[in-house]
């Protein structure tokens, strides 16, 4: 009896252990424009990690959206932004709060993303994420026609190397079947636009969007072309008009809101 209750017991404290942590990655953003509620991703641990530990310490309390840029996004928590006076440049992060990447190819910058920001590659070639500072994606609604036209212009050199291996060397023998034997001509015409599919699948660097890329994409929008770039670690879930409020502001030349939008508390429930 005592060894079950043991066990029990056991169980309990590892199920409500679970319950903090599951609800440890809930975050409210309280700002000067209104509240947004986020979750944060369970397999992007150490950006979730610094965030938490970040917020819960007050680091971004009282700082400012330093860069708003309508239909790209918002970006945040800049030590240096907390006493910035008004028309002050600001915004320039800390390298001492950078941490290596952790790029996940299923997360992509729908409307909503969390995501650290980051030094370009030629200061930064480790692509190291800048963890005292956030970027929350605004974006813009594709059509499906743009995501095809931007696959297309993106894969255009791998297929056309493909073309040239799997095509060229029987295209006489497919214009003859063409005309003689059609339905041929389509097999063997659904088997070579097969490879070639596979070779661009294959090949790094390609762009093929996803059923839920597309759908987040043509519906509430996003960023695609920082997809592979930046860590994203989690997604505004509530808000997501805030979000629009704060990027459409009048800005400076530093894309500085020209009125302080402030992030009065980060709040991880």
């Amino acid at each position: 009896m005592k060894k079950r209750y043991s066990i029990f017991l056991g169980l309990l404290i590892c199920l409500v252990s679970f319950q903090i942590q599951a609800q440890e990655r809930t975050v409210i953003f309280n700002t000067s424009a209104g509240t947004m509620k986020a979750i944060l991703y369970e397999d992007v641990p150490n950006h979730v990690r610094t965030f938490i530990e970040r917020a819960k310490h007050g680091d971004y309390n009282g700082t400012l959206f330093t860069r708003v840029i309508k239909d790209f996004m918002i970006q945040g928590g800049s030590p240096d932004s907390k006493n910035a006076p008004a028309g002050a440049r600001c915004g320039f992060g800390d390298p001492s709060a950078e941490i290596l990447p952790e790029l996940n190819s299923k997360y992509f910058h729908k409307k909503g993303a969390l995501a650290a920001p980051r030094q370009n590659d030629d200061i930064n070639p480790q692509k190291k994420s800048d963890m005292s500072q956030f970027f929350i994606v605004q974006g813009k609604v594709y059509r499906n026609g743009e995501l095809d036209t931007l696959e297309r212009i993106k894969n255009q050199n791998i297929r056309k190397k493909a073309l040239k291996e799997y095509y060229q060397p029987v295209r006489l023998n497919l214009q003859m079947l063409k005309h003689d034997n059609p339905r041929e001509y389509n097999k063997q015409i659904a088997a070579i636009n097969a490879k070639i599919d596979s070779v661009i699948q294959a090949t790094p660097g390609h762009l093929i969007f996803t059923d839920e890329q597309r759908k987040a994409y043509t519906t509430i929008g996003g960023c695609h072309h920082l997809d592979g770039i930046y860590t994203i670690y989690g997604e505004i879930t509530e808000g997501l008009d805030i979000i629009d409020q704060i990027a459409s502001q009048p800005k400076d030349q530093y894309d500085r809101p020209k009125k302080d939008i402030r992030i009065i508390s980060i709040r991880i429930e």
